[in-house]
């Protein structure tokens, strides 16, 4: 009788709950559902593009340079080809150093070496894809340094010399950028640095650690770009993972509002979302959501940070509160980005005419008066090529930036061109030349540890030049 009346209970508790969630929904109209579920779709972009990141960047037995283990550093010995589509908007400045941890049973000790005289900068980013935090040579210096990466729920005593990072999520995603020339002798160089990068569990602190082999899944897709992975989500898919997530990755405090407008259509922080036990009419709305989420994701573009001289430049990086658009945007374009006083990215958009680039129509021209108005930057500065889905351009010289490391050539007057086009300027351009492809593309300049004083991209008084018309193709 006991058993009896225990599985009683269960099953009227079972059916009140179904109930509940069926009389809530049932205060919705289609509408209402649909707009909440293309809501929650933009709040959890940046979660899902991160998981999708993971999953397929840890998705090894061993590390490569491109890949490696929970727990381990995936070390880029040179820059990536425009064969590389794990993360969108790839550089070709700094090698990157790059790791997952999972926080849920113990905290993480990342350290690395004495840097010398070369600029680096550590990004630590929740699963929310917001910057924990920013050590490198603008805020923490050149010195050797350890950190402890401590998860939501951890409370404990650290080694000596060491500090905490906390974490709001158990999942951090690490990314170190070191600073490199490109040349075979430099490449070494950041190597060197690179193998003294440790990552290892705080239980280990002060003993030998030997990292166990990745697990690999072979039903994970390894070459489909991340952003066309999390997209091909249908709203089942996309929702039932994103509430799974959401139990290790909770929202935080500010995202109340949001939380309890997602339980308005059964979408709960680490309980089971099924569109089957809905009613029909509220389930085909929220089906309908991902692709209007999407294309509204993409709208936003042209809203997403000040347009001067064609240049569209975004401020709301690192740091999005409850902007949850903008923090979608940066998920679906530039995912990992750094905050602006560590790196601005200033994306062009029109020629002077205020057309769209198309270098299967025009070859393009952007015009410095002279050297000192050079993009103003402490680290470096770059300029980048990318296509329509921001990756790089297959080209004969295997160059996708431009940059102080190229020799850029003067014109006689001191002013300095750079050549964005399909073909080869000739022999007396080819160092300003930027390959484009034969189709629209998409330009992207970078200033590492921007400068504050005017002319300073932070404040506004220093913006690129336009990008002019260099003749039709």
């Amino acid at each position: 009788m006991a058993w009896r009346t225990l599985i009683s209970a269960i099953m009227t508790l079972s059916v009140s709950f179904s109930t509940a969630n069926v009389s809530a929904q049932s205060t919705l109209s289609a509408d209402e559902a649909k707009q909440i579920a293309i809501d929650a779709y933009i709040f959890g972009y940046s979660l899902m593009s991160v998981e999708m990141t993971r999953k397929v960047m840890t998705n090894v037995a061993k590390p490569t340079s491109k890949h490696a283990p929970m727990g381990q550093f995936a070390n880029l010995r040179e820059y990536p080809t425009a064969k590389f589509r794990d993360v969108t908007a790839p550089n070709a400045d700094t090698l990157y150093s790059n790791a997952f941890v999972d926080l849920a049973k113990e905290p993480w000790i990342v350290s690395w070496p004495d840097m010398g005289d070369r600029y680096y900068v550590w990004e630590f980013y929740d699963a929310w894809v917001p910057v924990i935090m920013s050590p490198g040579s603008r805020t923490t210096g050149q010195k050797a340094q350890a950190y402890a990466i401590t998860g939501p729920g951890w409370s404990g005593k650290l080694p000596d010399g060491v500090k905490e990072l906390k974490s709001p999520t158990d999942t951090v995603w690490i990314l170190a950028r070191t600073y490199s020339t490109g040349t075979p002798e430099d490449y070494k160089k950041v190597w060197a640095l690179q193998d003294q990068y440790k990552l290892y569990p705080l239980s280990y602190w002060g003993k030998e650690y030997t990292p166990p082999a990745g697990k690999v899944d072979p039903k994970i897709d390894m070459k489909t770009a991340v952003r066309n992975q999390v997209n091909a989500l249908d709203a089942q898919q996309y929702f039932g993972w994103m509430a799974s997530l959401m139990k290790n990755n909770p929202p935080i405090a500010e995202d109340a509002p949001m939380v309890a407008k997602m339980k308005k259509i059964g979408l709960e922080p680490g309980k089971p979302f099924d569109l089957s036990k809905m009613d029909p009419a509220i389930a085909d709305a929220i089906k309908q959501a991902p692709k209007s989420a999407w294309e509204q994701i993409v709208a936003y573009t042209k809203d997403s940070g000040k347009i001067n001289n064609g240049w569209l430049i975004n401020m709301k990086v690192g740091h999005y509160g409850t902007d949850y658009m903008a923090r979608a945007w940066l998920a679906a374009f530039g995912i990992p980005a750094n905050p602006p006083k560590d790196a601005v990215y200033p994306v062009g958009q029109t020629d002077a005419d205020g057309d769209p680039l198309d270098s299967s129509k025009y070859n393009y021209v952007i015009n410095f008066k002279s050297e000192q108005d050079l993009p103003p930057a402490n680290g470096f500065w770059s300029l980048t090529m990318y296509d329509e889905g921001y990756f790089f351009i297959e080209n004969p010289l295997n160059r996708y930036t431009l940059s102080e490391r190229n020799n850029l050539k003067k014109n006689d007057d001191g002013s300095i061109s750079l050549y964005l086009q399909k073909e080869n300027p000739g022999p007396e351009k080819e160092s300003n030349w930027l390959p484009a492809p034969d189709a629209k593309f998409i330009p992207m300049f970078r200033l590492y540890w921007p400068k504050e004083n005017p002319p300073s991209v932070l404040d506004g008084s220093w913006w690129p030049p336009v990008i002019e018309k260099n003749g039709a193709r």
